[in-house]
């Protein structure tokens, strides 16, 4: 991700991303008008540079969130990377120590708040296959365990489900 990029571009303006293309232009202009390399002739080298720095760094913003859909492109990679954010995770819990629920084909766990962590066998199938994939681009170590990150149903707590690659399915009467 270039530096543009990891900043919130919105945050640089001083605008949120609800605010209208109209809103996000007079931000603009206010800071442009601010912080232009003009206005900063008469200040000492340190002051000024840092201000052509700002300058520069509104300019980029804008020249993404002005145009509709880059703005949008923008957005969609903004929310994607929230949802790669690191969730609190209470505790470690291994697939094995979960109970197997035949009739729903899902692994539960009983969470403090009298609530449970649930992961279906497809979820763990499609995790266990999409990791294998990525791991036939890099070397794998046998016996290595994969996991997710599972969210009470009840509270926010979550844990980290793990389980071996080579795991023994008891789910195949779910299948059929």
């Amino acid at each position: 991700m270039c530096e543009a990029e990891k900043k919130d571009l919105y945050a640089v303006l001083g605008a949120s991303p609800s605010d209208s293309a109209q809103q996000l232009k007079h931000r603009y202009q206010q800071l442009a008008l601010q912080y232009h390399p003009d206005r900063l002739r008469g200040e000492c080298s340190s002051e000024a540079e840092s201000g052509v720095k700002k300058f520069l760094e509104i300019d980029a913003a804008w020249r993404i969130l002005r145009d509709q859909s880059t703005r949008r492109q923008y957005d969609l990679q903004r929310r994607a990377q929230e949802l790669k954010q690191d969730w609190p995770v209470d505790s470690t819990v291994y697939l094995e120590d979960m109970t197997w629920d035949q009739d729903e084909c899902v692994y539960t766990h009983c969470c403090r708040c009298g609530g449970a962590f649930i992961i279906s066998e497809e979820e763990v199938e499609e995790e266990t296959q999409r990791r294998q994939q990525d791991d036939e681009e890099e070397e794998t170590v046998e016996g290595q365990h994969r996991g997710v990150v599972i969210c009470c149903d009840t509270c926010s707590l979550s844990v980290y489900v793990t389980w071996s690659l080579h795991r023994k399915t008891p789910a195949s009467k779910c299948q059929e």
